[in-house]
């Protein structure tokens, strides 16, 4: 069983005011984490911005092949740890995900001044790594992806939906 939810109250979507909705899954395999990525990226759209979060090792990078697989990236991602910012092209239509790690980064002066500005102001996707490390520069309507990994191959995604659009996704993965 590639993805599994918690348990029933886990695995249930709520809804408040400003349109929060939240969704549990688990993999247990780096390939269901990536076939977990690749559902999730089939349903991205322009503008989508999705906030990674989780200690190293805890499979962000993983989580994004999925991502781009399922969009239809042309490269294969590795992590930007070094370069802060890498760009993925879909070659049906040309479009753009840019994958973003802001594990050096200090704080969201720090990230303006890498050009995250002109990133999230692009109308791409953008994927972040390490969003807690630029705070208020993370756009107020986000996807967060919490990732605990309790175990070797184990991993618990906790989402949480900021705006409208981001509730949508977490609905397409229910």
């Amino acid at each position: 069983m590639p993805v599994s939810r918690k348990a029933a109250t886990i695995g249930e979507m709520t809804q408040a005011a400003q349109t929060q909705a939240t969704m549990t899954l688990t993999t247990h395999s780096p390939e269901a984490t990536e076939a977990l990525g690749e559902r999730l990226g089939a349903q991205l759209r322009p503008g989508d911005v999705i906030a990674l979060s989780g200690e190293l090792g805890a499979g962000k990078t993983c989580l994004v092949r999925g991502l781009a697989r399922g969009w239809g990236a042309a490269e294969r991602p590795t992590s930007p740890t070094f370069t802060l910012i890498n760009h993925y092209h879909r070659p049906a239509d040309g479009a753009r995900m840019v994958h973003v790690d802001c594990y050096r980064l200090v704080d969201a002066r720090d990230a303006w001044s890498t050009g995250l500005e002109d990133v999230l102001a692009s109308g791409d996707i953008v994927v972040v790594e390490w969003p807690e490390r630029i705070g208020d520069a993370l756009p107020a309507a986000h996807l967060w992806v919490g990732i605990d990994s309790p175990g070797e191959d184990d991993r618990i995604f906790h989402f949480s939906a900021s705006g409208e659009r981001a509730g949508d996704l977490i609905r397409a993965l229910a």
